[in-house]
C-alpha cells in the first residue's frame, strides 16, 4: 500500500537557524541584498566542531533519480553531506573522513556521474572517490568510507571537471610541477592517469570547457585555463600527451593569480586576485579577461567592489557572478553589460558580520547551480550556509500560515484546511509535468484525491505559491 509522507520537520532529523528573510538590509545579524537566510548548520552539527573545525570548499549533487539536493561541504578533517532539498530544514546524512584521518584547512571536491571526488593539501592524502547514490538510503548519520582512492598523487589543492568529456584536472598537486594532473573518468569509480602538464609551472586553480566561443579556430577543443600565481595560461589540452600553449596573460598590480571563470558565452573569463587587495589596498577586484581570440587575451575591464574584503571562488550561471568574498559573503555581480568592461552588483549575503577587513575569514565557496534555486555558501568560521534570491520567502510562508496540510488518515489523500478560500491545488512531477489539480474551489477546507500517483516526489502549489514538497511511497 502507498504511503503519503511529508518533507518536513516532523519527519526528518532537522537542523540550523530557521530562515529569515532580507528586510531592511538585514536577515538577523547577517547584512543582506535580495537574498534571504534558508538556514545554516554548523559545524558541530556537521561531524566537527565549531571551536576546532574550519570550512573550506564546497560543491553540489542533485540525485538524478529523486530528485533530492544535496550540499557536500569541505571542513577540515572531513567531507559532510547535507541534503537541503527542504532548505529550511536540512538533514545532515553523514560524512567522510580524510585518508588517514588527516586534517587540512583545504579540502576540495567536485561531483561527475553521480560521484564525488575530494582531495586536500594533506601530505598523501590522494584523491577520495565516493558514490553519492549511497546517500539515498542511508541510515544518518553514517561515517562512511571512500569507494576508493586515487594514489598518483599525494596532496592536491584544487580540482576542476570538463563533464562533456569526462577528465578531471587535479591542481597544485606534488606531481607534473604543480600543473595539472589529468585523469579519465570514462569509468567513475576508477580513474586512469592520461596525461598533465608542468611547461608552465604550478596551476593554483582553473577552469577547463570544450570551447564554443567567437574564435572560431579552437571551437570544439578542449581549452584549459589556468590561474598559474603570477599569470594566467591558456592550453589546448585536446591531445593529453601533447598539449599545446596557446598564450599567456599578465596584467597590473600582480600579487597572486587565483581562480575565474567563463561567461556562458565564452567570449570572457573573470578573474580574481586573491593577495591584490591585501597588497595595494583597494576594493575587492575582479578583472575581466577578453578571450575573442585566445592566443592573445586583453584586459577589458576592472570591477572594484563596496568594501575592502579579499574576493575568493567565482562561478558564472546565466547572465550573473557569484563571487565569495570571505568578510563580505557572497557577492553577486550582473553580467549584462560586460562587453562595455562592466559588472555591477546585484545582491548579497554577508556570511560574516564582524568586518569586511581584507583578512582570511568569511565566505570560502559557493554553489549557485540546484535546480530549485538553493544556493550554498562554504563559510571558515560559521559552516554551511543556504540562501535564495529574495521573492521566495513572503509569499510562500502567507500561504503556509493560512492552510494547514496533511495526510488524510481514511486514505492516500493529502487534507486542507484554512482559514481563507481555497483556490486552486496543483500537484507536479520532478520535471514540473503537471499530474494533478483541481480549481474554484470555492471553500477554505479540501480533500485532494492522491491514489492516482506513482510513488515519487511532487511539489504542491496552493493558490499559486509553491508551499510544499511530498513523497509517495
Amino acid at each position: 500500500m502507498k504511503t503519503l509522507v511529508w518533507l518536513t520537520a516532523a519527519l526528518l532529523t532537522s537542523l540550523a537557524q530557521a530562515q529569515t528573510p532580507c528586510s531592511g538590509g538585514f536577515a538577523g545579524s547577517y547584512a543582506c541584498s535580495n537574498l534571504d537566510l534558508q538556514s545554516l548548520v554548523t559545524f558541530s552539527q556537521m561531524g566537527g566542531n565549531n571551536f576546532t573545525t574550519d570550512g573550506s570548499s564546497c560543491w553540489g549533487w542533485t540525485d538524478p533519480l529523486t530528485g533530492r539536493e544535496y550540499a557536500l561541504m569541505g571542513c577540515s578533517t572531513h567531507l559532510a553531506f547535507v541534503d537541503i532539498t527542504d532548505p529550511v530544514n536540512p538533514v545532515y546524512k553523514g560524512k567522510m573522513n580524510g585518508t588517514n584521518n588527516s586534517s587540512s584547512l583545504w579540502r576540495e571536491v567536485k561531483t561527475y556521474n553521480n560521484y564525488c571526488y575530494v582531495t586536500s593539501e594533506s601530505a598523501g592524502h590522494g584523491l577520495q572517490i565516493f558514490d553519492l547514490t549511497r546517500l539515498r538510503n542511508a541510515t544518518i548519520p553514517v561515517t562512511f568510507a571512500p569507494d576508493a582512492t586515487y594514489t598518483g598523487f599525494g596532496n592536491c589543492h584544487t580540482l576542476i571537471i570538463n563533464e562533456t568529456t569526462g577528465f578531471l584536472y587535479a591542481m597544485g598537486s606534488n606531481t607534473q610541477s604543480g600543473g595539472p594532473h589529468i585523469l579519465n573518468l570514462a569509468n567513475p569509480a576508477a580513474p586512469v592517469f592520461a596525461g598533465g602538464y608542468s611547461a608552465q609551472g604550478y596551476t593554483h586553480d582553473g577552469q577547463v570547457v570544450t570551447y564554443n566561443g567567437p574564435d572560431t579556430e579552437h571551437v570544439g577543443k578542449e581549452i584549459f585555463i589556468g590561474a598559474n600565481e603570477d599569470k594566467v595560461v591558456i592550453v589546448d589540452m585536446t591531445n593529453k600527451a601533447n598539449p599545446q600553449l596557446l598564450s599567456t596573460f599578465t596584467y597590473p598590480n600582480t600579487s597572486y593569480t587565483h581562480q575565474g571563470w567563463f561567461t556562458e558565452d565564452h567570449r570572457y573569463w573573470l578573474l580574481g586576485d586573491e593577495i591584490d587587495e591585501l597588497d595595494f589596498g583597494f576594493n575587492s577586484k575582479t578583472l575581466i579577461l577578453d578571450f575573442a581570440d585566445l592566443d592573445n587575451p586583453v584586459l577589458a575591464g576592472n570591477y572594484f567592489g563596496p568594501t575592502p574584503a579579499i574576493d575568493h571562488n567565482g562561478f558564472v550561471l546565466g547572465d550573473e557572478f557569484f563571487l565569495s568574498n570571505y568578510t563580505a559573503g557572497l557577492r553577486i555581480l550582473s553580467t549584462q553589460q560586460v562587453g562595455a568592461g562592466v559588472l555591477s552588483e546585484v545582491g548579497y549575503f554577508d556570511t560574516y558580520p564582524q568586518n569586511n577587513n581584507a583578512v582570511f575569514n568569511g565566505s570560502w565557496s559557493n554553489y549557485p547551480y540546484f535546480p530549485s534555486g538553493n544556493i550554498i555558501i562554504s563559510d571558515i568560521d560559521a559552516g554551511l550556509f543556504i540562501v535564495r534570491k529574495s521573492g521566495n520567502l513572503s509569499t510562500a510562508d502567507a500561504v503556509k500560515k493560512t492552510f494547514t496540510m496533511s495526510p488524510n488518515p481514511a486514505g492516500a489523500a493529502v487534507y486542507f484546511q484554512g482559514s481563507e478560500v481555497l483556490e486552486s491545488v496543483v500537484v507536479t512531477d520532478l520535471l514540473g509535468k503537471r499530474v494533478l489539480s483541481v480549481a474554484d474551489i470555492g471553500t477554505p477546507d479540501y480533500t485532494l484525491d492522491t491514489s492516482s500517483l506513482e510513488s515519487g516526489i511532487y511539489t504542491v502549489t496552493v493558490n499559486g505559491v509553491q508551499v510544499k514538497k511530498l513523497v509517495i511511497r
